[in-house]
């Protein structure tokens, strides 16, 4: 599932650059959840619609709601406008320190999660892998005005992400399908006013437009979705975020094998800086893992 996750991922930011010439960011972001929740919702009502197995308390329903906002509506919006106005490079690395930000929450908020020498310093091995391989880019400026606010928006999304993780794993038992779904409708109610209030009413898009923004919905939204919430609910937000480190290595590859971009010299040693990474901060669950086989 990490391996699905990243190479889904890994191309998102290519088909939103794509998608970003035919509509305006807040109203591709809504796009998004509202395809992706019109999916999930058919799924979920075949399977039987099951959600959780006992009542939640207040808390706990609003933490489902700050879940929600965090893993769909405001990080899609908040990389889809920065997207505007920095460069790939940086989106890239900016992706992959959300395994840095869960890293110190998880310690202090999910039982089980320690921060242990082996698993910091193979966090640390896996984001220098990811700064070697975006290099220069992920320090260059795109000169456009706004940069600044576009780097900010998009660690906001990162810092969205590793929150909403955290908050996932503490939630009580519930089934994956229902859970996805319920947040991504929950991500509709938000997404669409927010779209209409800073963009107006939608805009008219060509199929070409539409076709991606469909794709974005169906697959990166909610499929990943799914497998997200699954591997979240049972491998924990720090083996979750390992993907995080995946996601500029197919970037690149995609790049190279869809537009004809050079493939960087220094890729093989940043997939070896990025594995040596995961195999130290996830040893004891990689030895499990291939225990059983």
């Amino acid at each position: 599932m990490v391996a699905t996750l990243g190479f889904v991922w890994g191309g998102t930011f290519l088909v939103n650059e794509l998608a970003l010439e035919g509509i305006t960011p807040f109203w591709l972001a809504a796009g998004r959840v509202c395809f992706g929740a019109v999916l999930s919702t058919l799924v979920w009502r075949l399977m039987g619609g099951r959600l959780f197995s006992a009542p939640l308390s207040r808390s706990e329903r609003l933490s489902l709601v700050t879940i929600a906002l965090l893993s769909s509506a405001v990080p899609f919006s908040l990389i889809a406008w920065g997207q505007q106005y920095v460069t790939a490079g940086f989106t890239g690395v900016s992706m992959a320190s959300i395994a840095l930000m869960v890293l110190p929450l998880a310690h202090f908020l999910v039982p089980g999660e320690r921060m242990t020498w082996r698993r910091a310093l193979g966090f640390a091995i896996g984001f220098a892998g990811v700064a070697l391989l975006m290099g220069a880019q992920a320090f260059e400026s795109s000169g456009a005005t706004l940069e600044l606010p576009g780097r900010l928006a998009c660690l906001a999304a990162t810092a969205c992400y590793a929150v909403a993780s955290i908050l996932m794993r503490r939630l009580p038992a519930v089934d994956p399908v229902g859970l996805s779904t319920v947040l991504l409708l929950i991500g509709v109610v938000a997404v669409l006013p927010m779209a209409w209030i800073a963009e107006g009413p939608p805009p008219s898009t060509d199929l070409r437009t539409l076709g991606l923004i469909v794709f974005l919905g169906m697959v990166p939204t909610a499929a990943a979705n799914l497998l997200r919430v699954t591997l979240i609910r049972s491998a924990g937000p720090v083996f979750m975020s390992l993907t995080n480190y995946q996601v500029p290595v197919w970037s690149v590859l995609l790049g190279a094998a869809l537009l004809g971009e050079p493939l960087p010299p220094v890729l093989l040693w940043s997939l070896l800086l990025i594995l040596t990474g995961v195999g130290l901060s996830q040893y004891g669950a990689l030895r499990r893992l291939f225990a059983r086989q």
